[in-house]
């Protein structure tokens, strides 16, 4: 017998993102220790795919079954406060439905608040553990697209809904040191908050890979020393500051081109950028790939670069690429936020600069380029780093001596 855990999740795949990256990353190492998991998506999952499918009430993808909740509809949609406030209902409509259905013995609840109010409802009103895994603040990411201001009256009405929520769960997950201590601040005890930090898989990235010819070719790099970045193209990432410091870099190293993989709402500022500086040829946009194929961009590139704004998101909040690179074997070089420190080692694992001053950029990278001799080191140092601190299965580890105390020693079952 196995415990039965319900996850309740923003969106899953189909959809590609570090959110979805790390929800199945996690339920890969629930189920090799042997644990039951059912897995429900809010109506987020049908606004993202925007398609006829995706009203489905129940699908399987890539082996992994999800119960899905349908779509918000209706003109006031587009209201933020009403709009949150029938996601919601849909929501705890749903989630008892599936509850009824699969009798779960824990909710284990992902952020953002909406998805933890209702959870709390329906685990209060039948008895049912929740915990609540915290990956951002939803106040923080509206900040940086824009839809409020730190400070707002929808600032502080929407961290009053979280402070609410955290207070109320039976316990709090999150993935780093920062959220932890921002949680903590909030008025809940320390041993009520537990740090399930983002990690990788090492079998699958591989250090030392080689770059793939042709499609080192196809993207206009050949023969020159590559500059990347991997991961979603938000203004909070400082995609800017790098394009910006490019023609100081040139100066010095002419063979320099920089390699941005992904995607993101500032997809066409970034591009409008390149034209005003006239660098279309000294980049190149891969566009999103398939998870499985970004080991093989990895090794197209020689430093991978992580600009980061300071903002309170990326202060708080640790990202899931830098591990990636490190993983692979490649040169890391970032801002001193602290999601970022909190990760990389400077002058050990990778290299640390100001954040938001290009100046410290082009210095960091002229000189990292510069000093070969420590590149063998650093990438040692990094990968060795992800593989004895930050695999999934150390993180999901964390999960059963909560899981244990909520279900009052309940055997968790055997591991697969």
């Amino acid at each position: 017998m196995s415990v039965r855990i319900l996850h309740l999740f923003d969106h899953s795949i189909p959809l590609h993102s570090g959110y979805t990256f790390r929800s199945l990353s996690l339920l890969r190492e629930q189920r090799r220790l042997g644990w039951t998991t059912f897995h429900l998506t809010s109506p987020k999952q049908g606004e993202g795919l925007k398609e006829m499918a995706s009203q489905a009430l129940e699908e399987t993808v890539d082996g992994w079954h999800f119960y899905r909740t349908p779509v918000n509809a209706g003109p006031w949609r587009l209201l933020p406060g009403l709009a949150g406030l029938r996601l919601m209902q849909r929501l705890e409509k749903r989630l008892l439905q599936v509850v009824e259905q699969v009798q779960p013995q824990i909710l284990h609840v992902h952020s953002p608040v909406l998805n933890a109010l209702p959870a709390l409802r329906v685990g209060r009103r039948l008895g049912i553990p929740v915990v609540y895994e915290v990956r951002a603040f939803w106040e923080d990411a509206a900040v940086d697209h824009g839809t409020t201001r730190e400070g707002s009256l929808r600032y502080r009405l929407t961290r009053s809904m979280e402070t609410h929520a955290l207070k109320r769960a039976d316990h709090v997950f999150t993935i780093c040191k920062g959220l932890r201590r921002d949680i903590v601040g909030r008025g809940l005890s320390a041993g009520k908050v537990t740090v399930i930090p983002n990690g990788v898989d090492i079998d699958k990235f591989e250090p030392g890979g080689l770059p793939d010819a042709a499609l080192k070719a196809s993207l206009g790099l050949t023969g020159g020393t590559v500059l990347g970045f991997v991961g979603s193209f938000y203004a909070y990432e400082g995609l800017d500051l790098l394009l910006e410091a490019i023609p100081k870099i040139l100066q010095q190293r002419p063979e320099v081109r920089v390699l941005l993989v992904g995607g993101g709402p500032q997809e066409l500022a970034l591009k409008s950028q390149l034209a005003a500086l006239g660098l279309q040829d000294k980049v190149a946009f891969s566009g999103r790939i398939p998870h499985a194929e970004v080991s093989r961009y990895y090794d197209l590139i020689d430093v991978l670069v992580y600009p980061r704004r300071a903002m309170r998101l990326t202060e708080l909040v640790t990202p899931l690429k830098p591990l990636e690179a490190m993983a692979q074997g490649r040169l890391l070089l970032a801002s001193d936020v602290g999601g970022h420190r909190e990760l990389i080692r400077d002058g050990q694992t990778g290299i640390l600069f100001a954040a938001g001053d290009v100046d410290a950029l082009s210095h960091a990278l002229l000189k990292l380029l510069a000093d070969k001799t420590s590149w063998p080191r650093l990438r040692a140092q990094g990968r060795k780093f992800v593989e004895s601190e930050r695999s999934w299965g150390q993180s999901a580890n964390r999960y059963p001596a909560v899981y244990r105390a909520l279900l009052g020693g309940f055997p968790l079952g055997a591991p697969a």
